[in-house]
């Protein structure tokens, strides 16, 4: 092309994006070539592009790009400028020049502009990454989310979502007169303004429908006086689209755009927070779980050897996890009594998930943490796939007596899985059941007298003694009696049930995780586990060191009660029958034979320990006490259960879980100030330096001039 020429590209209809290196490329629109000289008049040039794109030429500017400079627009206003742009691509013969429209400056959102367009409507052509996010964050319409009588809403939710964007873009808040699940009544919050709405769902078509609505306004409306709307969740729900396309949203950002589109001023720490909740319900837990899951199994089974963890996923891509240490194992198979708790626990720290644990109890009737599995939901197949794998994680073959609050089939899956097994109720869950058939009919008296006699029955060792229980519940009510009587008490009462539970019937695990798993965060997976680790870790270290202080042959719990019995034991009469059978006698007659370790009041074999009959016998024979007890009660058996230790999992930097760790660690936790004047926090003595009292009138240490006693 010959100097003094360059062939323009007018591209128009497309949008600018501003890169990472604040670069902008054009995409989109139509485009159109025109011969431009130096001598060409910007009038003419104008009249080109009207006749192109087919609109007036007073209503869009020009701009382009300097040959080596893509980060800033340079703007055509006059017959100089076209000349310049000339000169400047001429090395190049061609250049790329922008059509925009012009954008009318606002001052307020309610502003109009002389042509009677509202001046938020979109104008602009030109964006960049701010306008990327206003964009995103502009729900056009929300000014009319209410219109009038009649309008019709999917249900009450609806309808208050419609409400909350409604005051949001008209600027004022709104208080609730009623609110349920039938009808919503609000109005205007500020005082004397008649603004009212009220919906209701309509009788005859069901629906959820605007009955009344003055829709006037006498308050003194400002900008920004909605902020008190813009709850945490509702920053979440308009930046959440935005923060999918551009994860590094800064909090910043979002305040300025709230203010821009909503006239919101916005704290930087509540667009932060609202970030946050944004972030999380963005977040695909399973999908984070099949990331990060299989690295840390992994890295379980390598610093913690003979330990067991298995993750399976699901056809649906879903997954859970089986975690079981071997520290936990082996103080399970070599200190505990063979007795574990199964329990379906719903953490409150993480909604997404269940934990199934299989929980023990040492010497000190202490909970005992063995196995735990993280799945989506308590299921059938969840239990017994998680059975399956503590079958397979244990190498001792003993009978094992299983007690839960028999969920979700948890009874068919334990008979499947431990075949000779024993499977007992929980009492706990037992009382609950029970308290929820007692009549309100019955007295407190009456309700008190049957809940006792409930008890009773529980722990009662012979068969006679559960039928008195069962007579007095049948005197205050015979329905009673008879849902006692149905819920098979061979499965939890003493009397009847073949296992054995040492005095065990219900466990503590549920209090105990959910204590554990209280960060002010929601958790991921990963770092549940790695939580319930380090608790583990914790406990078994505290427990092993507290023993350094016992000395007796049973630990302090066990002999505490078999002080109990013998004090009780003083006085019975003992009649010796044979070598090894006794006869007690106190109200009754008992008969214990020490051989076999039983007593026909059952408590001997129930507990583990020797009741009062046998204590009297050891007594009278001058034996010792530690040959008549379990070994699940003894001082060396609680150091087997917490000999091993779990070792740490040093953080190897794993990848898939660094957004996670990100997330967690850039919003702390809120902190709400409590009610009332702050306490005042003691100084540490280890740091605090004081300074003796001197007397003003002797000069002598450690009294003032008030109680001084030396003479003048």
């Amino acid at each position: 092309m010959a100097r003094g020429k360059v062939l323009a590209i007018c591209q128009s209809g497309g949008e600018f994006v501003i890169g990472r290196d604040g670069s902008m490329s054009y995409s989109g629109g139509e485009a159109h070539a025109v011969e431009v000289t130096s001598d060409m008049k910007l009038n003419d040039f104008k009249a080109e592009i009207s006749c192109m794109f087919n609109c007036r030429a007073d209503t869009f500017i020009i701009k382009y790009f300097l040959p080596s400079n893509r980060k800033t627009l340079i703007t055509i206003s006059n017959d100089k400028d076209l000349q310049r742009m000339v000169d400047f691509s001429a090395s190049s013969n061609t250049t790329d020049v922008y059509i925009l429209k012009k954008v009318e400056h606002r001052t307020s959102r309610s502003v109009v502009a002389d042509s009677g367009t509202p001046a938020d409507a979109p104008a602009a052509t030109l964006v960049t990454v701010d306008d990327t996010k206003r964009r995103k964050l502009c729900h056009t319409g929300w000014e009319n989310m209410l219109n009038s009588v009649g309008q019709v809403f999917d249900g009450p939710k609806a309808f208050r979502d419609a409400l909350h964007k409604y005051a949001i873009a008209n600027s004022f808040t709104y208080k609730f007169i009623k609110n349920d699940g039938v009808r919503v009544t609000a109005e205007c919050s500020a005082e004397n303004c008649p603004w009212r709405v009220h919906a209701s769902k309509s009788p005859a078509k069901q629906e959820f429908t605007i009955k009344k609505m003055n829709n006037i306004h006498t308050c003194r409306r400002e900008i920004g006086k909605g902020h008190r709307l813009a709850s945490q969740r509702w920053v979440a729900s308009v930046i959440k689209e935005k923060l999918r396309e551009a994860p590094n949203y800064k909090p910043r950002e979002i305040a300025n755009d709230l203010n821009r589109e909503y006239g919101l001023n916005m704290k930087y720490a509540q667009a932060w927070r609202g970030k946050f909740v944004a972030k999380k319900e963005l977040r695909n837990p399973h999908e984070e779980a099949r990331n990060q899951l299989p690295w840390y199994c992994e890295r379980i089974m390598e610093t913690n050897p003979g330990s067991v963890a298995t993750l399976q996923t699901t056809e649906d891509l879903k997954c859970h996890i089986f975690v079981s240490f071997h520290a936990s194992l082996s103080g399970f198979e070599h200190g505990c009594r063979p007795l574990l708790f199964l329990d379906g626990i719903c953490l409150k720290a993480n909604k997404h998930w269940k934990l199934l644990v299989a929980t023990a109890v040492d010497g000190e009737s202490n909970f005992f943490p063995v196995s735990f599995s993280v799945a989506e939901s308590e299921t059938f197949e969840q239990w017994h796939w998680f059975l399956l794998q503590l079958k397979s994680a244990l190498t001792m073959s003993r009978t094992v007596t299983f007690v839960s609050n028999k969920q979700n089939g948890l009874e068919n899956a334990v008979a499947r899985v431990f075949e000779d097994s024993y499977h007992a109720y929980c009492v706990h869950q037992l009382t609950e059941d029970f308290n929820q058939q007692v009549d309100n009919s019955l007295t407190q008296e009456s309700k008190n007298t049957v809940l006792d006699a409930f008890q009773r029955s529980i722990y009662a060792c012979k068969a006679e003694e559960f039928n008195e229980c069962i007579e007095t519940i049948k005197v205050e009510s015979k329905g009673l009696a008879e849902w006692v009587l149905s819920t098979k008490p061979e499965f939890w009462s003493n009397a009847f049930f073949k296992g054995l539970r040492y005095g065990q019937y219900s466990s503590k695990s549920v209090e105990t995780f959910n204590s554990w798993i209280s960060p002010k965060y929601e958790p991921s997976v990963m770092q549940m586990i790695d939580i319930i680790r380090c608790k583990m870790m914790e406990l078994m270290y505290t427990r092993r060191k507290s023993l350094e202080s016992w000395s007796e042959v049973l630990t302090p719990s066990a002999k505490q009660r078999v002080e109990e019995e013998m004090t009780k034991a003083q006085g019975l009469n003992v009649i010796c029958t044979s070598s090894s059978v006794f006869e007690v006698h106190d109200h009754l007659i008992n008969v214990v034979n020490m051989e076999t370790w039983e007593c026909t009041c059952r408590r001997w074999q129930v507990g583990g320990l020797p009741c009062a009959h046998a204590l009297a016998v050891i007594e009278q024979n001058h034996g010792f006490v530690y040959d008549y007890t379990s070994k699940y009660f003894t001082t060396e058996f609680f150091r087997l259960t917490y000999s091993l230790s779990i070792n740490p999992i040093p953080d190897a930097g794993k990848p898939a879980c660094s957004d996670i760790v990100d997330l967690a660690a850039s919003c702390p936790p809120r902190i709400r100030r409590m009610v009332g004047r702050p306490k005042l926090k003691p100084a540490d003595p280890r740091i605090t330096i004081k300074r003796a009292v001197r007397c003003g009138k002797c000069q002598g240490y450690g009294h003032n001039k008030q109680t001084c006693k030396a003479p003048f």
